[in-house]
């Protein structure tokens, strides 16, 4: 099994907190793992994206030229990823900041309304929680579990309070996902 993603959006949005959440539950359940985050000089407003690969053998090249999946966050980021995602690919959009349909049809395209998934279970600031359970859902390239444990470890032990939020998100996106890919 091998499996690479981006996640790509404006900085600010969790596009590198993602990546890191899944390269971490990935080396908690021993598989080998690359996470590479990229980020504009502007950082917080400006384009971001991370790029995550795991897999069960070693990975013998860390970048990733034509990705599996994506994850986008907001429309530049479709316009930029969508014509490089390998045919049969999963692209989740970010339906809540995206106002477009994907163009191709030989992807698994899932829009997802992360922004008001977030909002129902209490917060927007979980928009990236709720795509990365949808992510989780869509591949099974790690569990929801191994996600939380990843938070736990990158979530400072003072900001713990957050972890029930966090939990709901993950579950959220996974449970929507579950709900409404095409087959």
């Amino acid at each position: 099994m091998k499996l690479d993603v981006i996640f790509s959006g404006f900085g600010g949005q969790g596009v590198l907190v993602c990546g890191q959440l899944l390269a971490q539950a990935g080396m908690l359940e021993g598989k080998n793992v690359t996470y590479l985050p990229v980020y504009g000089s502007e950082v917080r407003g400006g384009t971001a994206h991370s790029t995550v690969i795991i897999s069960d053998e070693k990975i013998h090249y860390p970048y990733i030229e034509r990705p599996s999946n994506a994850v986008v966050f907001n429309l530049p980021s479709l316009t930029r990823y969508e014509p490089l995602i390998a045919s049969g690919g999963i692209l989740l959009i970010n339906s809540s900041m995206v106002n477009r349909n994907a163009e191709r049809e030989d992807i698994n395209a899932v829009y997802i309304p992360a922004n008001s998934l977030a909002t129902e279970v209490g917060s927007e600031q979980v928009v990236n929680i709720v795509l990365l359970g949808a992510f989780a859902a869509a591949t099974g390239v790690v569990t929801t579990d191994s996600v939380m444990d990843s938070l736990k470890m990158i979530l400072p032990e003072r900001r713990h309070n957050l972890l029930p939020l966090n939990r709901e998100a993950i579950e959220k996106g996974a449970a929507f996902y579950k709900d409404n890919a095409a087959s």
